[in-house]
């Protein structure tokens, strides 16, 4: 029966699909997809590795969740990579009050999860309000950025846009989540200086910042007031040296560096890390916050540095789109995108390593957790857009020179 319908279609039909098709193919970044698969996948793998150390049950549950947040976030991002960005814009507003609403709403009827009240109970499934916050932040900002009427060189103006920053971060950081609260720093310290703003303003607020900070560690430092209680005190003196906290505050981050420095050049093999299969770095942590660990043991230093290759792929493929961008808008979502990923890898890997402390956030793409998961594909399918409206763009213009 198709066969026939097709026959009897004119030729030109045929032509014209096949332009059309071949157009929209022309229109994708499948580098930028490419990568993106690849790291969703190496994050299914290795989720479904550290669940060997805990039986299929419970491991399964794990992996199928995650599964069922990929494909919820694969279609966030190819209705966000179908839509036109630009159509966007007079929605950010509401996106980032419905943040705002949510981070306030989280307070109150959230769930306290290892300490922070940070989660809202869906059903069978739970979101983190603070994920999507970050898109939020980084889209509201843009638009402000953007806007004809907005001067990024004006003091006041400045002061709008660390209010805008400053609403989000503090209700995330009385949950508390101080990861994430600390992540949007310097997404939006990023996002205001590549606005355009004055040096001079720049060179102030790093001025009072190094000037307070060094006070107040002074301050610590001599006992002269001592803001800081004795816990957080010992927080501190166990991230600089966790050997004298092995029982308690020590351990994982130890361990977790044991398990990657053990992988050597090629790794243990897939599901034969000892740190891993043994329990010794815990199952609580190991599919989230030390992803990266158990993919160092068991892949060894190629693995790791693959890995690394593949997230600078990702921004290379997200900061070529905004350079190209057609507008402010898609430049400064761009920016902010990129800088928020590349600080959770940077913290992510630090906390590994031992370079970072210990503040739970999770590694892009491969850690276990949905709200971000979705957030960060809702946030590839935009710069897929980006990038489409960029292609588009380019063959509008050759067409009017020929």
């Amino acid at each position: 029966m198709r066969r026939g319908l097709l026959k009897n279609m004119p030729e030109g039909s045929y032509s014209l699909k096949f332009k059309t098709l071949a157009r929209e193919l022309a229109c994708w970044d499948f580098l930028q997809l490419a990568v993106m698969l690849v790291l969703l996948g190496a994050g299914v793998l290795f989720i479904r590795t550290t669940g060997e150390q805990i039986g299929t049950a419970h491991s399964e549950s794990f992996l199928n969740k995650q599964l069922i947040w990929i494909a919820i976030g694969s279609i966030g991002y190819i209705a966000a990579a179908r839509c036109d960005y630009r159509k966007l814009i007079p929605w950010v507003w509401f996106y980032y009050i419905f943040s705002v609403a949510m981070l306030v709403l989280v307070l109150f009827i959230g769930r306290r999860v290892n300490g922070a009240m940070s989660w809202i109970d869906l059903g069978p499934m739970r979101i983190q309000p603070s994920e999507f916050a970050k898109l939020g932040v980084i889209w509201f900002l843009a638009a402000m950025h953007g806007n004809m009427l907005f001067k990024i060189r004006k003091l006041t103006h400045i002061f709008l846009s660390l209010a805008a920053l400053g609403i989000p971060v503090f209700l995330i950081g009385i949950e508390p989540d101080f990861g994430s609260a600390v992540v949007l720093a310097p997404v939006g310290a990023v996002m205001v200086f590549t606005a355009g703003v004055k040096w001079k303003y720049m060179a102030a607020a790093a001025a009072i910042g190094i000037t307070v900070f060094g006070a107040l560690a002074a301050n610590e430092l001599l006992e002269i007031k001592p803001l800081l209680k004795n816990y957080q005190r010992e927080r501190i003196k166990t991230f600089l040296n966790p050997e004298r906290d092995l029982a308690n505050g020590g351990y994982n981050a130890y361990q977790s560096r044991l398990a990657v420095g053990s992988g050597g050049l090629l790794g243990k093999g897939l599901g034969q890390g000892t740190q891993n299969l043994l329990g010794f770095l815990p199952q609580s942590v190991s599919n989230n916050d030390f992803i990266f660990s158990v993919l160092a043991e068991e892949t060894g230093f190629v693995g790791a540095m693959a890995l690394l290759t593949a997230y600078i792929l990702l921004l290379y493929t997200i900061l070529r789109s905004a350079f190209f961008a057609q507008d402010s808008f898609a430049r400064q979502s761009g920016i902010g995108i990129a800088v928020l990923i590349f600080v959770h890898l940077f913290i992510n890997i630090g906390m590994s390593v031992g370079v970072t402390p210990i503040t739970g956030l999770p590694l892009p793409f491969l850690s276990y957790g949905g709200s971000f998961v979705v957030s960060m594909m809702l946030a590839l399918g935009f710069m897929q857009s980006v990038y489409r409206r960029n292609i588009l763009a380019m063959e509008e213009d050759r067409e009017l020179k020929n």
